[in-house]
Parts: structure tokens; sequence; C-alpha cells
């Protein structure tokens, strides 16, 4: 029964839609009919409001690594699927008709509670690339990418197998932005571009 506990400790957690709450609580109207209509950071960026972008993704990344830290409390030897309910949760929010956001920042949360040397690597992948690149989309699913083969580089196997699983299925919630960086028009950070 323990896997089940902290597969849905995970999933309550990570189906906490903070990016909705916070655009409602500061009279930014309905995230889910802004932009791309997307619940996660990026899209709350589209709203003109750093600072709860900002909001957004801490809180999104807190929620990956609480799932992780609390399960390892409870269940120490089902961390990675309480890691992975919080993945499920937030891209597919029962509350929201199963329509979340892409995982990426609640993936660095993820990382950094499995093994905080990998959570770092994907920071730093992440960031780097957001920052010369301007393209959301490659930042997120490059560092999720990256993510596993830290963790088999740092020697935590069991880790790599969960982080291999949310790669997967970052690049699944990306299929969209995939089809639109091989026409050529994903939009760059900054460009005022709604999709």
């Amino acid at each position: 029964m323990n896997w089940i506990l902290a597969l849905m400790l995970g999933y309550a957690l990570g189906s906490v839609p903070f990016g909705l709450i916070i655009t409602r609580l500061a009279g930014a109207g309905d995230l889910r009919s802004i932009g791309s209509g997307n619940i996660g950071a990026t899209n709350v960026l589209r709203t003109g409001h750093k600072g709860l972008a900002a909001a957004t993704l801490l809180l999104d990344l807190c929620k990956g690594l609480a799932a992780v830290l609390i399960a390892a409390h409870l269940w120490p030897e089902w961390t990675g699927l309480a890691g992975l309910g919080a993945f499920v949760g937030h891209c597919f929010p029962v509350w929201l008709s199963f329509k979340g956001g892409k995982g990426v920042a609640t993936t660095a949360g993820i990382a950094f509670g499995l093994a905080w040397p990998v959570g770092l690597t994907y920071a730093v992948a992440w960031i780097s690339l957001l920052l010369t690149v301007r393209i959301s989309s490659i930042a997120g699913m490059s560092a999720a990418v990256i993510a596993p083969l830290a963790a088999l580089a740092f020697g935590h196997h069991d880790a790599a197998l969960v982080l291999a699983a949310i790669a997967a299925l970052v690049l699944f919630q990306h299929r969209e932005n995939i089809a639109r960086l091989r026409a050529g028009t994903e939009p760059r950070i900054g460009s005022g571009r709604q999709v």
C-alpha cells in the first residue's frame, strides 16, 4: 500500500494549480484564457506580471520538491514514485479536467528532492538555455533530458529511471511546441507572441 500512498501524495501536491490560483487572486483573470491557456509560469509571464510568473515557478518547483521530501520521510523506498505522481498531478490535475501545465518547474523540484546535484545540473541547464536561446520549450525539454543523464553520472540510478520517465512525459507535453520549432514559429520569451 505504501507505493499507492506515495503516488497519491505526489499527485495531490502536484495537482495544486498555483499559476491559476495566483493570477486569479491578483485580478489577472483566468490564466486558461490567456496566451497558450497553460497554467505554468511561462504563460503567467504573458499576463505581464513578472512577479506572479516567478512566484508560480517557485511554487510549482516546491510542490515537486515537497512530494519527494515528504515521501522520503514516510516511505523512503517510494520517493521516486511520489515525484512521478507530482509530475502527473501538475500535468493532469483532476480539478481542471486533467488539463494542467507541462511540468518543467515541477520536474526541477523533483530532481532537487531526489538528488541535489541532479537538481542543480537541471537548473543550470534550464536557466542557461533560457538566457541564451530565449525559447522556453527548448530550455525545459533540454533540462528534462539532461536530468536522467546527470543522475546516472552522479550514481543515482533509481532517480535516473524516474527522471527518464518524466523526461519522456515532458517531451510528450511539448509535442505542439516541437511542431512549432520544426516550423520555425515557436515564440521567444519577450516576443509578445501569444502561443
